[in-house]
């Protein structure tokens, strides 16, 4: 019998993650469980730094970024004495099972606590990549995108005030969801992104075509293979002689109040979470695919790399 369960948020924060938390405790008590929540990720996992959630401490945190359970990057939790103290931590807590919000990294983790200790655990996806395969979206995307939108209409005002290149840089080491997105978005004559190479020739020749006078706006996504937006700037300055300006937006991607469509996804994944765990899964991702609740392994998650839908890189070339 299931009678009390954890949850976690781990890797990078992503707006969400706190209507993700308020909806496992209240569909947790209404189902009958005792949730706790573990305190800064695996760190906190190993250090026994658990605390009971209820009504209260969850109370008016459904529109805040960040995550109130905290969150860490955990060395300690790479090697097997680790894993080991923090499955020791969960059975002294007594914990029936896990709910691992987070990214590859966190799954990776909870995939290990499954098959090196037989901790039930299902994961949720949590970040703003948008790269986990077996979910249309991740929790936290959809609000990473709208701030980017956000910050890239003000810059264009700018380069259009000017007339200026602006190389725009946003997150996604690996993926370029958040940078194909946005380019489409904010009308980009160009979007570079780390599942393809970056052109330069091609990228000259399009901001000639726009008209050296004019604004131009080019979106790179961070994991871009020549080194992000400084990268590129830097290869176009040095083979044409053309200045450009250099906008990193950073980490104003993963804060703020989260979107509508986000809290919606973190709740309703929240509750599948929980459901999951009650019905005996373990070892899954619960993800949404076509509005539909699916449960996938968790390393078909890493396995299978996600693509960035070639119908979107068309669009972004036929739109400039």
């Amino acid at each position: 019998m299931m009678k009390r369960i954890a949850l976690f948020t781990s890797g990078g924060d992503a707006p969400g993650m706190n209507a993700h938390i308020r909806a496992i405790e209240r569909v947790g008590g209404k189902r009958g469980l005792e949730v706790v929540g573990i305190i800064g990720g695996y760190s906190g996992m190993i250090a026994g730094h658990f605390e009971v959630l209820d009504r209260i401490r969850t109370a008016n945190i459904i529109d805040r970024g960040g995550t109130v359970l905290k969150t860490s990057r955990c060395e300690d939790f790479f090697n097997e004495e680790g894993r080991l103290k923090a499955a020791q931590q969960l059975r002294a807590h007594h914990i029936d099972g896990v709910i691992a919000c987070g990214g590859d990294g966190t799954f990776h983790g909870a995939h290990m606590l499954w098959t090196e200790h037989q901790i039930r655990i299902v994961g949720t996806p949590g970040t703003i990549d948008n790269d986990l395969s077996g979910t249309d979206y991740t929790i936290g995307y959809d609000t990473a995108i709208n701030t980017a939108a956000q910050a890239i209409d003000k810059i264009r005002d700018t380069a259009d005030s000017h007339g200026r290149i602006f190389f725009i840089e946003v997150m996604g080491r690996h993926a370029g969801f958040i940078a194909m997105d946005v380019g489409i978005a904010c009308g980009a004559e160009y979007v570079a992104v780390p599942e393809t190479l970056t052109d330069i020739d091609e990228l000259y020749h399009r901001i000639v075509a726009q008209g050296l006078d004019k604004r131009t706006v080019i979106i790179v996504g961070e994991g871009d293979e020549l080194g992000g937006a400084l990268g590129i700037s830097k290869a176009i300055q040095e083979r044409y002689g053309m200045a450009s300006k250099v906008s990193i937006l950073g980490h104003i991607q993963r804060g703020g109040a989260p979107t509508v469509r986000d809290r919606v996804l973190a709740s309703r994944l929240g509750a599948a979470a929980v459901d999951a765990l009650i019905e005996g899964k373990t070892d899954v991702m619960i993800g949404e695919v076509g509005n539909q609740v699916t449960y996938v392994p968790l390393e078909n998650t890493w396995m299978t790399r996600k693509p960035v839908p070639a119908y979107l890189a068309d669009l972004a070339s036929i739109l400039v």
